[in-house]
């Protein structure tokens, strides 16, 4: 199959005006200008996209499916621990047909959006056999176990047989510890023994907020007194900030430090830094990838996010919804837009690499997906292009939804 476009967005440098990409099985074999396309792949079925502009699939590196239900829900609450008490309390009110068809909306929503692979923390692995995916998606446990942290190795053998019964075969899947305030130590250690010997991804939340901070840098806060409320230790607070705290967590055995590669964690937030942590991050050679969600962001007015420091200091940079208990809605588009406004020196093109080519590296999938190549996965959206000068500032105004998607070789 031959796909003909206005304009194709490889990612692999300027778009290529009149375009074409070659489609067999779900690979690409060929890209190019849609006259030699045709001429080297003659007799091939073709469709004509028309006037509009071919791009990969885009990739959403963190988000809660599971909260789609919650959209607009919860107003923005004086404090973080406010917000959780008030998230807390509306799931108190959900069964698990409410979580499905939550999460079965949501990849509704993210495919109408244009995303065609996503990768999703959920609280509720046992219900993974039960949903159809119309996208390709890894699967995160998302794992809690501050009020009893003697269940940290029970949940983590839970999640493992969960998935391993639950999942298709050969989907992918990982581990989320949930946060440092919400996730043991000994949580922590055994997700990142069963990631050594499963061979997947690690992901969690960290730094932020400006109460995390305060909870474990000055043993103070909000967030502080609510967890000590429901009886957490505080044993580790008032010491270190949370970037250092989990390097220290990490630190802690010897084994693990030499098993583990720090490009194996998607570090969702990461706001809150200290200088003395730019430091750290910078002695340590550590290079996470790093999750930013803009809308969500904003809607707790966290303090600016370090994208440049964070970037100089190599981490490759992602974006992410979160959860519509705290955004409204799952497009990367409005995503890409609310980055353009905070850091308007970064050009289109490298914007939209977050949500392409860096995705794909933090997924460990560089040469399979994020770009249309030869060899990658046929994962292809297209919107309306109307010939601008600047092609990647039209993609990035798409309101949505988009008009045309492949996943894996099909329509």
């Amino acid at each position: 199959m031959i796909i003909r476009a206005r304009t194709v967005a490889t990612m692999d440098g300027p778009p290529i005006e009149d375009g074409a990409v070659a489609i067999s099985g779900n690979r690409i074999i060929d890209v190019g200008e849609f006259p030699g396309v045709s001429a080297r792949h003659s007799g091939q079925e073709t469709v004509d996209l028309g006037e509009q502009a071919l791009l990969p699939g885009l990739i959403n590196a963190h988000c809660h499916l599971d909260y789609t239900c919650l959209r607009g829900k919860i107003a923005p609450q004086k404090s973080f621990a406010d917000w959780i008490r008030a998230i807390n309390a509306e799931k108190a009110k959900l069964t698990a047909d409410d979580y499905l068809a939550s999460i079965t909306d949501g990849f509704a929503e993210a495919k109408r959006f244009g995303t065609t692979t996503v990768a999703n923390l959920t609280a509720f692995p046992e219900l993974v056999s039960q949903i159809r995916l119309p996208i390709r998606t890894w699967w995160f446990a998302e794992l809690i176990d501050v009020r009893d942290p003697s269940r940290a190795n029970e949940l983590v053998d839970l999640a493992i047989k969960s998935f391993g019964r639950a999942r298709p075969p050969g989907a992918p899947w990982g581990l989320a510890p949930h946060a440092l305030f919400t996730a043991s130590r000994d949580l922590y250690r055994r997700c990142e023994e069963g990631a050594r010997q499963k061979n997947i991804l690690l992901t969690t939340h960290l730094a932020e907020s400006r109460e995390e901070m305060e909870m474990f840098r000055d043993g103070s806060g909000p967030l502080y007194e609510f967890m000590k409320s429901i009886g957490r230790s505080m044993d580790d607070c008032g010491k270190e900030t949370p970037l250092a705290n989990f390097l220290t967590v990490r630190a802690s055995s010897t084994a693990l430090r030499a098993a583990r590669d720090d490009k194996d964690w998607l570090i969702a937030h990461l706001n809150e830094l200290t200088e003395s942590d730019l430091d750290l991050l910078e002695a340590a050679k550590r290079r996470f990838h790093v999750v930013h969600s803009p809308r969500s962001h904003g809607y707790f007015a966290h303090n600016r996010f370090p994208f440049e420091k964070l970037r100089a200091l190599g981490l490759n940079i992602c974006l992410g919804t979160d959860s519509l208990a705290s955004n409204e809605n799952l497009s990367l588009f409005a995503e890409m837009r609310a980055f353009q406004r905070s850091e308007p020196q970064i050009s289109p093109d490298k914007i939209l690499e977050m949500v392409t080519v860096n995705a794909a590296l933090a997924l460990h999938q560089e040469n399979a997906l994020g770009r249309i190549r030869p060899g990658f996965l046929a994962d292809l959206i297209s919107i309306p292009c109307s010939g601008s000068p600047n092609p990647f500032e039209e993609i990035l105004a798409f309101p949505g939804p988009i008009d045309w998607m492949m996943v894996n070789g099909r329509i």
